[in-house]
């Protein structure tokens, strides 16, 4: 199911079109929420659709 699906830094990276240090920005300022499982990073699906979803809604102010 794709809601449950988790996402790596590059991943994340190909969908916003972003640099690495970008997506590692926003995670660490928690605007993009994360988890770590052992050394890796990983990125909930829902979570990115969820910032793109408020970034749409600012935009649409």
């Amino acid at each position: 199911m794709r809601d449950e699906e988790l996402l790596t830094v590059p991943d994340v990276m190909a969908r916003l079109k972003l640099g690495r240090s970008t997506v590692y920005d926003l995670i660490r300022s928690r605007r993009l929420p994360s988890i770590t499982i052992g050394r890796t990073r990983r990125i909930p699906s829902i979570a990115l659709d969820d910032y793109i979803q408020r970034h749409l809604e600012e935009a649409a102010r």
